[in-house]
């Protein structure tokens, strides 16, 4: 099993790979990635590494997470849209970083394992629901921060009009899973800018929802 010096090793790996955000570091290390992994893979669990979980999914590589949310530059009051639950890491990470985190996740399976996560480890500002990440969640908009756990090949208007003006959405872009770039689009009062961050693999966001 992974152990407490495991975790260690992978935040002094992180900060040697240049994440210097100690409040996202910290918040990583506060989550048990173990509770976030299939448990035949819970030896791997403080790898720098994706690994597989249930639906064919996957919980992101370690060194991406830290990425996408130290690029997201969360304040303690933001209101933060996720799209993209999966086993459900990312979003307790970020719980612990601003004020909620609203979550979208395709398949009930998933969203439902992590919300017995959430509530395991005491986390109480998270709210998860079923539906197609492609529209967000226009009923809790605008949000300060949209983070996108799935690749698309251009960022879906519905999640840039859902941004607060001054807001930025974090979003892995590309035609196709080998030619995906991690991108930030900022918000601004006179339209939006993108900044390329780094090659990524991500699952495709797909549209609609799992019924099931």
């Amino acid at each position: 099993m992974a152990s407490a010096q495991d975790q260690i090793g992978l935040i002094l790996q992180l900060r040697r790979r240049g994440i210097r955000d100690t409040n996202v570091l910290r918040a990583m290390e506060r989550v048990p990635r173990e509770l976030f992994v299939d448990p035949a893979f819970a030896d791997h669990a403080y790898q720098d590494i994706a690994l597989p979980i249930e639906c064919g999914q996957t919980i992101s590589q370690p060194f991406v997470v830290a990425v996408m949310t130290e690029k997201l530059e969360l304040e303690a009051g933001h209101k933060v849209l996720e799209i993209g639950t999966g086993s459900g890491y990312q979003a307790a990470v970020l719980s612990h970083l601003c004020r909620r985190v609203y979550t979208i996740e395709r398949y009930r399976e998933l969203q439902k394992a992590a919300d017995r996560r959430f509530a395991s480890l005491g986390i109480a500002n998270i709210t998860t629901i079923i539906g197609d990440g492609r529209i967000g969640w226009p009923p809790q908009a605008p949000f300060d921060r949209i983070i996108v756990t799935a690749a698309a090949a251009k960022a879906p208007a519905a999640l840039v009009d859902q941004l607060k003006i001054g807001g930025r959405l974090i979003i892995p872009l590309g035609e196709s899973r080998d030619a995906q770039s991690l991108m930030q689009i900022d918000k601004i009062e006179a339209g939006i800018t993108e900044t390329p961050l780094l090659p990524v693999r991500f699952v495709p966001l797909v549209q609609g929802r799992v019924k099931r």
